[in-house]
């Protein structure tokens, strides 16, 4: 298949003054202020020489667009990664169903192999439709990396595919089977892949999640809230709203008071969060509702927090009782918590990251990734492992082009030391 661009120098890598566009200013300050050069550290020295072709590379793969509702599109940019992995890497490809192509590369790495194997996640999917460089073309600006995706997540795929290279030029031993694996769909819920991740994860002793870390920082994350949704569905009575009224079930009243209590459910204190997010029925102004369904948006941190609202929504009862309701849903993700076994993955990131001369945070999250499936199963699970930047999933989707070579580095560094 063909590749979406052709391999281009990109130009000046990086720079070495901090970034000076708006809102930038003081927490590039702050990561200054808790770095060190670091000038014997070999992996950082390669991961230095190669960030133009790191940068090549992201390019290609922004200009591959690959929107989670476009299967040819998330195909090409398949074909690119696996074209660019084949002289090292034993790639396989299964079927998406309704979606794109998902991705395994097994990595050809020195030194004999133990049992278990560690695996890294990323995604081709992105939340942008086709045709969305024409107004937001990948460029690299102001010490950045700019366009559709480059942060969420094409970066983090290009930089654990620049460290696989550098653990076999550098010829360091690696003690366990190496395996990237990107799903088509993990946008929408990861439908289709969410065995496939599981089943990995089961012959894995660590994850490692290319996701983007949190802020200018970049921060790991450790922990995750589990993400789902409950759909409400208020079954009433039509009638005239004029000449009829009294002999109608208005659903969307009846709904109005499910809100109510629906919004109750919302516990701050413990992380919990439920929104009614979206909101729809009737039919004409002057019929009294037969119907009204509402889409329920649901955030869980722990595992005993998805029992509490699974028995919050059990509960729900009309209070008309000429309605019925309907009520369905639950966690699609399940929490990722900050299990003992996190715990001591982030420790041996935060030391290697050290070596670096980076002083490594960690940090909890709202949002969902794949690495919920794999830190529900009791696989240690580490997350934000990408680039850094900000605006995922906005005009302003950007990364640091001085924090390529560092992340690069800890990528190798880590696999080195599992």
């Amino acid at each position: 298949m063909r590749a979406c661009s052709q391999l281009r120098t990109a130009g000046r890598a990086g720079t070495k003054s901090p970034v000076q566009d708006t809102g930038a200013s003081g927490a590039r300050a702050r990561y200054y202020s808790n770095v060190r050069v670091s000038l014997n550290d070999r992996f950082l020295g390669w991961t230095r020489q190669e960030q133009k072709q790191i940068i090549a590379l992201i390019r290609e793969m922004v200009e591959c667009e690959s929107p989670s509702d476009h299967p040819p599109g998330v195909d090409r940019l398949v074909a690119l990664i696996a074209d660019r992995v084949s002289g090292f890497a034993r790639v396989r490809t299964f079927p998406g169903g309704r979606f794109g192509s998902h991705l395994l590369c097994e990595f050809a790495l020195p030194g004999r192999k133990k049992s278990g194997q560690i695996l890294a996640l990323g995604h081709s999917d992105t939340v942008w439709p086709m045709g969305t460089l024409e107004s937001m073309p990948f460029r690299i600006s102001r010490g950045r990396l700019w366009g559709p995706g480059v942060l969420d997540m094409k970066s983090g795929i290009a930089f654990f595919i620049f460290a696989m290279r550098a653990l076999r030029e550098l010829d360091i031993p690696i003690a366990r089977k190496v395996v990237l694996q990107v799903n088509s769909d993990e946008e929408v819920g990861s439908e289709s892949s969410r065995a496939l991740t599981e089943e990995a994860a089961r012959k894995s002793v660590a994850v490692l999640v290319l996701e983007p870390g949190t802020g200018l920082e970049g921060k790991l994350k450790t922990a995750r809230k589990g993400v789902g949704d409950y759909t409400i569905t208020v079954r009433g009575k039509a009638s005239h709203a004029g000449v009829d009224f009294s002999n109608g079930a208005n659903a969307i009243v009846e709904m109005s008071r499910q809100i109510e209590r629906i919004a109750q459910f919302t516990r701050l204190d413990h992380g919990v969060t439920v929104s009614a997010g979206v909101i729809r029925g009737g039919t004409r102004s002057n019929v009294v509702p037969a119907e009204c369904v509402a889409e329920i948006d649901v955030r869980a941190p722990r595992e005993r927090d998805r029992r509490y609202l699974e028995r919050a929504f059990a509960s729900l009862k009309p209070f008309d009782k000429r309605c019925s309701l309907q009520v369905v849903g639950g966690l699609n993700r399940p929490p990722m918590e900050r299990s003992a076994g996190v715990r001591k993955l982030f420790g041996i990131a935060s030391a290697l990251a050290g070596e670096l001369g980076v002083k490594l945070e960690e940090s909890s999250t709202g949002g969902g990734s794949d690495g919920n499936f794999t830190a529900a199963l009791g696989i240690p699970t580490l997350d934000g492992l990408g680039a850094v930047g900000e605006g995922a999933h906005a005009g302003n989707e950007s990364i640091l082009t001085d924090r390529i070579a560092d992340r690069t580095a800890l990528l190798a560094k880590l696999v080195a030391a599992l």
